[in-house]
């Protein structure tokens, strides 16, 4: 396990360990220039190992991120029955899913890394042997770009995520309910009391839903509205109308409180937004600190959660041989 830093002219600093492809640290400056780590996670890094802290936070999530209907794929008419890590459902690969592998290093320097991986036939229960390369580059203008890229020699189901725990105001002991959350979409996936999609796609007009203008995370999070009672918060997938365009981008985050600012670019469909609802202090963080309920929000570029098993055409998350998976999300950072 090693941790590598990227930087760029203007101070800013990412630090990515090659265990599970993880963000550890993203410093960027804040409105008085002052360099805040925007990112939960640990101060050592044998901290994210599986055995110490079984915790997502900041890893590359693969083969599947979020969830897979009981656990179930069908591939060539044959249903493939996946480990059930999360209730009776299968959620991010499984309980020893690729945020929790060693990637090899392929090349590091200044302001890029890039990370490989072979996942063996039968990972967690996939099929197909898949080769994985992950890039980050760190740009001049604050952008950190992550590309994901893989085939594989069998067909089998791929959608990767970048799962870091954000907090624009760089305090871990502070929620994130005055962030300002911005979502370019007008659909959402609602979910039933297990955390998945029903199948179907809502309307985010008159529901707590609806960020298509900039609206306070912690505006209507404790309204009493099923989806935000199954979900014990915000823990949705948001129908992006960007439809992968990586010129635009799909959402918006800004810190009132040091003016940081984050808009996100992928080449994904939808995008999961996790306020993190689960947080109970039972984690010592950075600095000691015991992370608490809504001390973080996710922004977690994808497919859309069970895929496989729905007809959305614009989310499909199978890869067969001779082709490959291709992602692309952006991090822009700046100040307000």
């Amino acid at each position: 396990m090693k941790i590598f830093t990227l930087t760029n002219n203007n101070g800013m600093q990412v630090s990515i360990t090659n265990y599970g492809g993880r963000i550890t640290k993203m410093l960027v400056p804040d409105r008085e220039g002052n360099m805040r780590d925007v990112v939960l996670g640990f101060d050592k890094i044998d901290d994210y190992r599986h055995e110490n802290n079984a915790t997502d936070f900041g890893a590359a999530i693969g083969r599947y991120a979020n969830r897979i209907g009981n656990g179930q794929i069908t591939i060539d008419g044959h249903t493939l029955q996946l480990p059930q890590n999360n209730g009776n459902h299968c959620l991010h690969g499984g309980p020893d899913g690729w945020q929790y592998s060693l990637y090899e290093v392929e090349s590091a320097s200044r302001n890029t890394l890039v990370l490989t991986m072979v996942s063996a036939d039968g990972d967690n229960n996939f099929p197909g042997e898949v080769k994985v390369r992950l890039s980050y580059q760190l740009t001049e203008d604050n952008r950190l770009n992550i590309a994901y890229h893989a085939t594989t020699d069998a067909t089998t189901v791929i959608n990767m995520t970048n799962h870091s725990y954000f907090n624009l105001n760089g305090d871990g002991n502070t929620t994130i309910l005055n962030h300002l959350l911005t979502i370019d979409a007008d659909e959402y996936t609602p979910i039933d009391e297990t955390y998945l999609p029903k199948g179907m796609k809502a309307t985010v007009e008159g529901t707590p839903f609806d960020f298509r203008q900039p609206k306070a995370v912690g505006r209507d999070i404790a309204l009493q509205h099923e989806q935000l009672l199954n979900g014990n918060g915000y823990d949705h997938n948001w129908v992006l109308n960007t439809r992968g365009d990586v010129a635009k981008p799909c959402a918006r985050l800004q810190s009132p409180t040091t003016g940081i600012v984050m808009e996100v670019f992928t080449s994904e469909p939808g995008m999961q937004i996790y306020t993190g609802n689960f947080l109970d202090r039972s984690i010592i963080g950075k600095g000691g600190i015991a992370y608490g309920q809504r001390s973080a929000i996710c922004l977690e570029t994808q497919k859309y959660p069970n895929s496989p098993n729905n007809n959305w055409p614009e989310s499909n998350a199978y890869l067969h041989p001779g082709e490959s998976f291709d992602s692309q999300t952006t991090f822009a950072f700046s100040v307000e």
